[in-house]
């Protein structure tokens, strides 16, 4: 089964792309663009652990290989304001070695950076006053193994993806009255040296909301 695009995400094949985004600080950039829409190198520093001259850089790496451009309408040009080219990102490597060691770094890379959101949740949000109750019950997390063959797994991501995808595509100004943004990590981390044969049909757990011992739940 071949994956459907319903996010809008940009769809990056090139090894080098790959490579150029597999660093802290140009994951950072490409993110806090994403999320709060135009800014400038001097703007995104703050944010992103890099002096402005770094970051301006870092921008203009990514603009190489087409991940962020010139935002639209800048009419003050004596500094450039930068925007991102897709609302997100993802990628396929060439079954080759180069692909496959460039999306292994910048595998690596996302799996570092999302691995400090669920701490930064609970630290910043999941604290007194912290979320109404009627949030709180709603966050959680869940760890559940299942076993599958490849294209059931990708029918499950398709699946997923097609739930997520009119919240994603939404227009802000039809966001109904008490919305607020919330973090979906979604991972799937197939096993090796398993097959439905050798499984031992252990169930599924999972943790949600208050009854998940302050497990941290985040939305991308």
């Amino acid at each position: 089964m071949d994956f459907v695009n319903r996010l809008g995400d940009m769809e990056i094949t090139d090894p080098k792309a790959m490579r150029a985004l597999a660093h802290p600080v140009r994951l950072a950039v490409l993110e806090r663009l994403q999320r709060h829409g135009p800014a400038t190198a001097s703007q995104l520093s703050p944010h992103v652990g890099a002096t402005p001259s770094v970051t301006s850089w870092h921008l203009r790496h990514l603009a190489g290989f087409g991940l962020v451009r010139d935002a639209e309408g800048a009419a003050d040009r004596r500094e450039r304001r930068w925007e991102a080219v897709a609302r997100g990102f993802r990628f396929h490597a060439p079954a080759d070695a180069e692909g496959t060691a460039a999306a292994r770094a910048l595998s690596w890379e996302m799996f570092a950076r999302a691995a400090e959101l669920p701490e930064r949740w609970a630290t910043d949000t999941d604290t007194e006053p912290g979320l109404e109750p009627a949030w709180r019950r709603l966050a959680g997390l869940a760890n559940t193994r299942i076993v599958v063959t490849a294209e059931e797994l990708a029918a499950i991501e398709d699946a997923m993806e097609a739930v997520l995808a009119p919240y994603v595509m939404r227009d802000p100004a039809q966001r109904p009255p008490g919305s607020r943004g919330v973090r979906l990590l979604r991972y799937a981390l197939p096993e090796t040296g398993e097959s439905a044969a050798d499984a031992t049909g252990e169930a599924a757990t999972g943790a949600t909301g208050e009854d998940a011992s302050d497990a941290p739940g985040t939305r991308a």
